[in-house]
């Protein structure tokens, strides 16, 4: 009968079938997305409840929603598909999108204004997403 640690501790191979899906599935959905908010920076203003008011707030979005979103995929994309970038792309998603998660908890706890179903969904997505990287990155 297995303990209550081997229960939940993945073996090598295990963890570099996680490690590759989360590299997978993080490029399919940052890409895309990313690619999304780069031509139409008014989609996440709108998510999000932002409202564009200059020029210097359309590019930001643009870049930060779209670019940093686009380039991170790409990341890791390449991550996924060779060896030497695998492990720098997994420690890239926990901590870029565990620092995410992390800051839309915080300023979901101090805000004084509810918030909608896209803050919720998109902390879920990334604790998950950090989740499973550390799990995949953890060394036997």
């Amino acid at each position: 009968m297995l303990s209550w640690g081997q229960a939940f501790t993945f073996t090598h191979g295990a963890r570099a079938v996680l490690g590759k899906v989360i590299l997978w599935v993080s490029a399919i959905v940052f890409i895309p997305y990313g690619l999304l908010c780069l031509f139409d920076p008014a989609l996440p203003a709108g998510y999000a409840g932002l409202t564009m008011g200059s020029g210097d707030a359309f590019v930001e979005i643009g870049a930060m929603y779209g670019g940093l979103q686009t380039g991170f995929g790409l990341f890791c994309l390449l991550g996924a598909l060779r060896k030497d970038f695998y492990r720098a792309a997994l420690a890239s998603l926990l901590l870029v999108v565990g620092g995410l998660a992390l800051g839309r908890l915080y300023s979901t706890a101090t805000s004084i204004d509810a918030v909608g179903g896209y803050t919720w969904a998109a902390m879920a997505y990334e604790f998950t997403t950090a989740t499973l990287a550390g799990l995949a990155l953890r060394k036997s």
